[in-house]
């Protein structure tokens, strides 16, 4: 077994407890039991995979590398320190750990005691798939809905969608014409195209 490790460090801590401020800035004190555990488990590190950023920042080059080489089978377990260490949301969270379970990749956090090798833990992974699922037919089920309300009533505002149709009388436009008046002025004042104007005199 091949575990990787995951750490991510906060940039603007500044407030509260020594300790609180060691932990969210210096990724040894996140990383270092989780190597102990590794080695307790007898597993292979293939590597340590770190951030310092904030957990709510979208992209995170160092989560990134670790979910594009699990999706390559680099590795079969994931190891990290605490849950808001790893995800951003419980929807990131959920998400995530769907994608492990459907790639055989295990997850343990250390802090929350979560361990998908065993029973509890598999149990756990399977309450997250049902819920990672609840979440695509959820999305899934407003897309269409959104698109069959835009097919039957338009826009929110019950316009149709797209460009409103102009209503143009070709008559009027030749009894403009007739009185003189010029293309370009006619265009303006039915709301249409020189084109139009001229095609309608034309007809």
């Amino acid at each position: 077994m091949t575990a990787a490790i995951y750490v991510r460090v906060s940039t603007n801590h500044k407030s509260g407890p020594s300790d609180s401020r060691m932990f969210d800035q210096n990724p040894t004190v996140q990383e270092q039991p989780l190597r102990d555990l590794v080695s307790q488990r007898g597993w292979q590190l293939h590597g340590v995979y770190s951030d310092r950023s904030s957990g709510a920042k979208e992209r995170r080059p160092g989560l990134d590398k670790l979910m594009a080489d699990a999706r390559r089978g680099a590795f079969h377990v994931v190891v990290v320190f605490r849950f808001d260490r790893f995800a951003r949301s419980v929807k990131q969270l959920v998400l995530a750990l769907e994608e492990f379970r459907s790639l055989g990749i295990e997850f343990i956090s250390h802090q929350e005691a979560l361990d998908s090798s065993t029973p509890m833990g598999k149990a756990m992974f399977t309450i997250i798939a049902a819920m990672a699922e609840l979440e695509r037919s959820v999305i899934r089920d407003r897309v269409l809905a959104g698109l069959e309300y835009a097919r039957r009533n338009g826009t929110k505002s019950g316009r149709s969608i797209g460009r409103p149709r102009v209503i143009f009388r070709r008559d009027q436009a030749k009894e403009l014409r007739a009185q003189g008046c010029s293309l370009g002025n006619i265009a303006r004042t039915m709301g249409v195209s020189i084109g139009s104007v001229r095609r309608a005199i034309k007809a």
